[in-house]
């Protein structure tokens, strides 16, 4: 009952609106209106609106129940129209059976034989220029919302995806690491002693990084450092690392444990023996950081889980457009990874998604304050236009109905503008929400 009530306002201030349209068309031709003429032109004007949008207002709503927002989609918008000039034609039939027959006291077979397709010209098309300009403004408010929706879907899916691979790396570090503890244990418990004293620290920067989008190329190499010492303590002299002191370039940033990763993948992929010493060599070029080694692969490898070099590649597609480029050749293997000058990440801190929808919240309400300034200045200027035509023309007070009408319709605007309802408000709303979500069987 209260969307019939609201629905029926809205016709209300559409009629008043045709009306006075139709009106100013009237006087600029020069016709006058008696009182009387006036109040059956009005009435007559209101029962075709009032009646002629509430059916369109219904297939309006059946329509949306049944294909929900699609209904704005080029698929669907050709039901939407059709429903509407149906809902038209047959509103106006409504209209001119109430007035003859309900009305006038036409006979409903006098009123049946009399009427003729050019009865309904004028109505249907005023009634399409409303349908039009309705299914312009739901149309590009739709567009504005899709737009937005699919700019949080984006940023929602590469925020998830991004937690989800860093989530990766934790299981994917510590089951390698325990790896070669197990096997230093089995071959120097000494060297094992160490190398779990030193991987504490190293899963502690792990731990750390873990909540990052980017670090600086500097941390990434003094980390990778002491991970090479890790792998040492186990490989010994089998290691030949070749990295630089700190990076060419200052504050430049990389995905955090790339460089551990991509260390990693050289030693699990390889031979690492005092015969076939890996060389491994870490060095900036081009605004790339370089990770080469000596290919010598292993004969037998343990199908490769994926984790790493594809998490690398994956991470850095969400955050940059520039791409991680692979080289491998008969001899040698490079991996080359962008080094980010500034921020490019796509990615939600939980912060920045409160205060963006905090913003957006506040620029909807800055907004709707905005349209009702607007309405309100627009009434302000032609409502004294109409006064001053109207007592130029004739001595019948008909201003004073858009000035009541329109009113009414600006006090609604400013009422919703500054979030107040004495009858269902956004505080009712609120209260009720959670009444709903206190109850346990809700």
């Amino acid at each position: 009952m209260p969307r019939f009530f609201k629905e029926f306002f809205k016709a209300f201030l559409v009629g008043v609106a045709i009306f006075i349209v139709l009106l100013i068309i009237y006087y600029a031709n020069g016709q006058v209106f008696t009182l009387e003429e006036f109040w059956v032109s009005f009435l007559e004007n209101m029962t075709f609106s009032i009646i002629i949008y509430l059916c369109n207002a219904y297939v309006f709503i059946v329509l949306r129940k049944k294909f929900s927002r699609q209904l704005y989609t080029k698929k669907y918008i050709a039901y939407g129209i059709l429903g509407n000039i149906v809902a038209s034609v047959f509103g106006i039939f409504l209209s001119r059976l109430t007035l003859n027959v309900f009305v006038n006291d036409v006979p409903l077979e006098a009123f049946l034989a009399g009427e003729r397709p050019d009865y309904y010209y004028i109505s249907f098309t005023i009634s399409m220029v409303v349908v039009f300009i309705f299914y312009s403004v739901f149309y590009y408010r739709f567009y504005k919302e899709k737009q937005l929706k699919e700019q949080k879907i984006i940023a929602g899916t590469a925020s998830a995806r991004f937690d989800a691979l860093k989530n990766q790396l934790d299981p994917h570090f510590l089951f390698n690491s325990l790896n070669v503890l197990t096997s230093l244990i089995e071959e120097d418990p000494h060297q094992a002693q160490k190398f779990t004293t030193s991987l504490s620290k190293v899963y502690r920067y792990v731990l750390e990084q873990k909540n990052k989008d980017l670090v600086t190329v500097d941390e990434e190499l003094n980390f990778a450092r002491t991970y090479v010492r890790l792998l040492k303590m186990r490989f010994e002299d089998s290691i030949v690392f070749s990295i630089p002191d700190k990076s060419i370039i200052p504050d430049s940033r990389i995905v955090p444990l790339s460089l551990q990763l991509l260390l990693e993948n050289a030693v699990k992929h390889n031979v690492v023996t005092s015969a076939k010493p890996l060389h491994i060599t870490v060095k900036e070029e081009s605004g790339m950081l370089i990770v080469s080694n000596n290919l010598q692969e292993k004969q037998v490898v343990k199908k490769s889980s994926g984790v790493g070099l594809q998490n690398i590649q994956q991470r850095y597609e969400i955050l940059t457009d520039r791409q991680v480029f692979i080289d491998k050749t008969a001899s040698n293997f490079s991996v080359a990874i962008p080094i980010l000058t500034e921020k490019l990440s796509v990615v939600e801190t939980q912060q920045s998604h409160i205060a963006e929808k905090r913003y957006i919240k506040a620029k909807e309400k800055v907004d709707a304050v905005k349209s009702f300034y607007s309405n309100l200045m627009t009434y302000c200027v032609v409502i004294p236009c109409l006064w001053w035509l109207n007592l130029r023309t004739t001595d019948f007070l008909w201003a004073l109905f858009p000035t009541i009408g329109w009113g009414f319709g600006v006090l609604a605007h400013g009422m919703e503008a500054y979030g107040y309802n004495p009858l269902w408000g956004k505080r009712w709303e609120e209260r009720k929400i959670q009444e709903l979500m206190d109850k346990d069987e809700f």
